[in-house]
């Protein structure tokens, strides 16, 4: 495999305008996310921008960045974009989908998602999911859920269903984390379908790939990585940034 890792980014958050260029502790988050990427040393990293001022601040930083129309309706579009910007002969056969909004990533989630590419033949999608740390996890509709049939390690899951209703029974409650790793032709598959009638009742876009037939595996991370939705969030990934500098 010849994996590329892209980050998705625009100012225009609803609830945290700007959050791209955000301060934590001396540094854009984009520039942090683009580092933890870098440190995977997975393939090369390049940002998938909306706006002018992250291409600024990222090539300020040393690293890639591409400027995508402003008006894509998703990131999985974004990162299309910058595909065919970057890579138009194709060289590249597995892209890495990280979210511009999770400074802290560890490297080794990253080298998860492509992992389970390269150890599961038919699996077209891969992401991280979490085993829940407090009950009430379950039943916030925030926290998109994974309903996945585990392999015999324990450490790897083929994805049944996503959800962001409450699920009842025994047993952990797995919450999902937007890692994504695409081979590139299920990408380019993805993004060229309309959104599905699940995707659109849940608001998740990956149901739209289950309901095309495609298989997403997902690999069992030990900790939630921080993600920056709010002013709350920022303060939080400013205090950690604070206490592991």
């Amino acid at each position: 495999m010849k994996p590329i890792i892209l980050i998705p980014a625009r100012m225009a958050a609803t609830r945290l305008p700007g959050k791209p260029l955000a301060d934590i502790e001396g540094l854009p988050m984009i520039v942090r996310v683009l580092r933890q990427a870098q440190a995977a040393n997975v393939g090369p990293v390049a940002v998938a921008a909306g706006d002018a001022e992250i291409v600024e601040a990222v090539r300020a930083a040393g690293g890639r960045a591409v400027l995508t129309d402003p008006d894509l309706p998703s990131g999985s579009d974004r990162i299309v974009a910058a595909l065919n910007a970057l890579d138009p002969a194709g060289e590249h056969d597995v892209v890495i989908n990280l979210q511009g909004d999770i400074p802290f990533l560890a490297p080794s989630v990253v080298e998860a998602a492509a992992r389970l590419l390269a150890e599961q033949p038919s699996c077209d999608i891969s992401t991280v999911m979490v085993a829940e740390a407090d009950i009430a996890e379950r039943s916030n509709p925030d926290i998109p859920k994974v309903v996945a049939s585990m392999a015999p390690d324990g450490r790897s899951a083929r994805a049944l269903y996503f959800t962001r209703s409450v699920l009842y029974g025994d047993g952990p409650v797995w919450l999902h984390h937007g890692v994504y790793g695409y081979r590139r032709e299920a990408l380019l598959r993805f993004c060229a379908a309309p959104p599905s009638p699940l995707e659109i009742r849940e608001r998740l876009e990956q149901l739209r790939a289950l309901e095309l037939g495609m298989s997403i595996w997902a690999a069992v991370i030990d900790e939630a990585p921080i993600s920056v939705d709010n002013p709350a969030d920022l303060e939080r990934a400013r205090k950690y940034a604070r206490e592991h500098a």
